[in-house]
């Protein structure tokens, strides 16, 4: 009995011990003309004398992962609706639902218009309206309720945050929604904004007018059934553009978070966070006016960066450690949806997320065939409709944020890696699985050498692709 019970316990041990060994049990490939296809993976023969190309680092756990997203823009929901109901829906339930595709769950929304809505409006164009006695948003509960309402039937617990591009012009010194007079407005020159100026008329009761703005924002779309979890400030406020757009030094801004904007959140009792958002220079003084305010920093809860923001992000992570962080808005393109906009999109977040960013956020999800907005700017989308053909292209960038997105869990956390190979991020989910996104640029197949807790995972990544491998 006891030769029985050794024998049986060694078969245990045995068995503990092949279940901790590292294995890959799923990997994703996408190549420009094959995408999202499963490699089914065969290990070869290791050679213990091979140097190692890559360590995962599972114990050293960086941030935490809140989660992937985009935006919903007017534009987007006209382009879904010239599809039928059911290729209307398949879209949405490959951005939202939590079993498939993006799994996003933290999304944005414009307060008001900025440059992929329609054409120009506020929640409040009636010129002096301080008492915020006409503010609506009549308008959003044809274009951008229902399109959020169309992705909580996939994704109920989707976190929705806002922020305006401008506020009502009639708030603004030159009247107007645009900072910069070009030919797709009717911004007189005389009227055009300097960088380094504020455009917001800053008079107490204008100030005390717009907090009241966005808190009936925040009231209109509760009852719309619609919950926004946080608010960002400003859309790129140094930013002077012919769409609509607003102006602030970092001064005034903080005068606007510190004075009016925190308080009169406090006093209703909202939950509703504040950032410090969408900034979009590199210039990390304009964040210090506010984070080291101890009047204004009491009320944010972040900070959002964006374009030329990215330059900031790395000395903010190294200043304010524990201020969570998010990428708002990635950049663009120029309407090509094509493999090398992918590549950049790759870049950009392995620069975020490597700097501190505990989310990524796409910009346009879904566009008609133009990409082209009302103030003229082509833009790449997820995904193009064609408005004749009606034809659906999911976009190689779509694939891009799906090898993150559906893989790396609400609550993940990012993980070290050591090694001379760099287009790599990882990641460790709360299920203890480890996500490793690793991109191959070249033209040639890349032998790698990958070691996990003193486990070596020999590997060849196809030319010229996208990879998520999953190791348990």
């Amino acid at each position: 009995m006891k030769r029985i019970n050794l024998v049986f316990i060694v078969f245990i041990l045995t068995i503990l011990s092949c279940s901790r060994a590292p294995n890959i049990v799923q990997w994703i490939s996408t190549t420009e003309n094959s995408p999202w296809s499963e490699i089914k993976y065969t290990e070869p023969e290791n050679d213990p004398d091979e140097s190692i190309d890559l360590e995962l680092l599972p114990s050293q756990k960086q941030q935490k992962i809140d989660g992937f997203g985009a935006c919903f823009n007017e534009l987007g929901w006209d382009a879904l609706n010239f599809l039928q109901e059911s290729e209307r829906e398949q879209i949405l339930y490959n951005l939202f639902h939590p079993d498939s595709g993006l799994k996003f769950n933290i999304c944005r929304m414009p307060i008001g218009a900025n440059d992929y809505a329609r054409s120009w409006y506020s929640l409040n164009d009636s010129v002096g309206d301080l008492e915020m006695i006409h503010f609506s948003v009549d308008r959003d509960e044809t274009t951008l309720i229902p399109y959020i309402k169309s992705a909580l039937k996939y994704r109920p617990d989707l976190k929705i945050w806002g922020s305006p591009w401008c506020p009502p012009a009639w708030m603004k010194h030159n009247g107007h929604y645009a900072c910069r007079s070009d030919v797709v407005n009717d911004l007189p020159p005389e009227g055009q904004g300097r960088e380094g100026s504020t455009q917001f008329i800053m008079e107490p009761a204008i100030l005390k007018a717009y907090a009241d703005y966005f808190i009936k924002y925040l009231e209109a779309y509760k009852k719309n059934n619609i919950e926004i979890y946080a608010v960002h400030v400003q859309n790129e406020p140094n930013s002077c553009q012919n769409f609509p757009s607003c102006i602030w030094t970092s001064g005034d801004l903080n005068i606007f978070i510190g004075k009016y904007l925190g308080p009169g959140f406090e006093e209703e009792g909202l939950q509703t966070e504040i950032w410090y958002g969408t900034i979009e220079r590199p210039f990390i003084e304009n964040i210090d006016t506010v984070l080291q305010d101890p009047v204004s920093s009491k009320y944010v809860d972040g900070v959002g960066f964006q374009w030329g923001g990215k330059e900031a992000i790395p000395l903010v992570h190294k200043e304010y450690p524990g201020m969570p962080l998010m990428q708002t808005e990635s950049e663009c393109g120029d309407g090509s949806n094509d493999w090398t906009a992918a590549e950049y999109t790759f870049s950009l977040m392995k620069h975020y997320l490597n700097n501190g960013a505990n989310s990524y956020l796409y910009w346009n999800m879904i566009l008609d065939e133009t990409g082209k907005s009302h103030w003229g700017w082509k833009q790449n989308s997820l995904i193009s409709v064609d408005s004749e053909t009606k034809k659906i292209t999911y976009n190689p960038e779509y694939y891009v944020m799906k090898h993150l997105s559906f893989f790396v869990a609400t609550g993940a956390h990012k993980i070290k890696t050591d090694g001379d190979y760099k287009d790599v991020l990882a990641f460790q989910n709360p299920d203890g699985r480890i996500i490793l996104f690793i991109v191959n640029n070249e033209d040639l197949s890349l032998q790698m050498q990958l070691l996990i807790e003193n486990n070596r995972i020999p590997v060849t990544i196809p030319p010229k692709s996208f990879n998520t491998v999953v190791v348990q």
